[in-house]
């Protein structure tokens, strides 16, 4: 997009987001809604949001990962501040959260509710912070480099008009054996120009979605390496109107989790390695779900390719694993991947 278009599209969304939404019941398709079961944990601390915070979310997935306790965290798009809130109370008073959005009116609920969340979570002073800014343009609001241990986004980043951007600022920010752990829109080829310019196939979350492939090949040239499909959801779009507009294109709501770790090769290569979980995650007593295809019971040696290995041992998962192997014998490439399996539905 030329600079004229990329500026009025970003007020579009501003518009559709902080004055045409209402509420989440005001969306026109399922692409800001999902059927995730949430676990204990994170159901208990959603229990804790204020209701005009839960009212004004429009996420597509569940993008809070296990393993949170002090952790520095940022959320790409953080909106009414509903995912940051539940960070607050999951990385406890030590841990740190920072949003960023570019809508004022959503920026105004997430901060007019600070205080109401820091009583709740029982702290002495907040953990959260909120900045209005743009998620392509980090350095803008003096977020340094290798800061952050996560980073998450909640069906945000199909609305940039730079993603690249978007990737190479999280990138950046993250400490090495850091986490990107995102929700989004993608689909299953390129979208025509004519319906990236419709401002309601945008807003909707559509029009502005990555074809998978692009989006593979974008975020292995940043550095991160194998990205990981955690889940995905094929959306169906109920709405006529919309329907005839996107014809025979499909949208995938996928969580990906990415890891920056410089080690890390494009695919997944067999050393021999395997792994043993301890089963002392919160939540995850009996097993450890890394990805959809990929999860670790207690006390089983599992064997993994080298860049699980990686994952595992040079994350702030490693204390949670015992490691059997190393990177001296190369077996070629490892043969226990497969394609994610993907789940219809429907929410509205």
């Amino acid at each position: 997009m030329d600079t004229s278009t990329t500026d009025t599209t970003k007020q579009k969304v501003k518009e559709y987001y902080g004055e045409v939404l209402e509420s989440s019941k005001d969306l026109k398709t399922n692409a800001c809604c999902t059927t995730i079961s949430y676990p204990d944990y994170i159901k208990k601390s959603l229990s804790k949001i204020h209701s005009e915070v839960l009212a004004k979310y429009y996420g597509c997935g569940l993008t809070i990962p296990h393993q949170l306790e002090g952790l520095s965290v940022l959320d790409l798009g953080s909106g009414s501040g509903r995912d940051c809130f539940i960070l607050s109370d999951l990385v406890g008073e030590k841990g740190e959260v920072v949003g960023v959005d570019m809508t004022s009116s959503q920026l105004n609920v997430a901060n007019k509710h600070i205080a109401y969340h820091t009583e709740k979570f029982g702290y002495k002073n907040p953990n959260v912070l909120f900045h209005h800014g743009d998620i392509e343009n980090l350095s803008a609001l003096g977020l340094s480099d290798n800061h952050f241990d996560l980073i998450i986004s909640n069906c945000v980043i199909n609305l940039s008009t730079d993603k690249k951007a978007v990737f190479s600022e999280a990138y950046r920010t993250l400490k090495e054996g850091g986490e990107m752990y995102f929700s989004d829109i993608y689909a299953d080829r390129r979208i025509p120009p004519e319906l990236v310019k419709d401002p309601v196939l945008y807003g909707e979350c559509l029009s502005g979605a990555l074809y998978v492939n692009d989006f593979t090949t974008l975020v292995k040239s940043i550095g991160f390496k194998d990205p990981r499909v955690v889940s995905m959801e094929e959306l169906l779009i109920t709405n006529k109107e919309v329907k005839e507009k996107v014809g025979d294109i499909k949208f995938y709501s996928i969580t990906y989790r990415l890891f920056k770790l410089s080690e890390m090769e494009d695919f997944g290569e067999d050393f021999g390695q395997s792994v043993t979980y301890k089963g002392s995650v919160l939540g995850c007593a009996h097993d450890f779900p890394l990805d959809e295809k990929t999860s670790f019971k207690k006390g089983e040696k599992t064997s993994v390719c080298g860049n699980t290995y990686l994952m595992l041992k040079n994350s702030r998962l490693r204390d949670h694993f015992y490691f059997t192997g190393d990177f001296s014998t190369h077996k070629g490439l490892y043969k226990k991947c497969s394609e994610p399996k993907v789940i219809k539905t429907s929410c509205c």
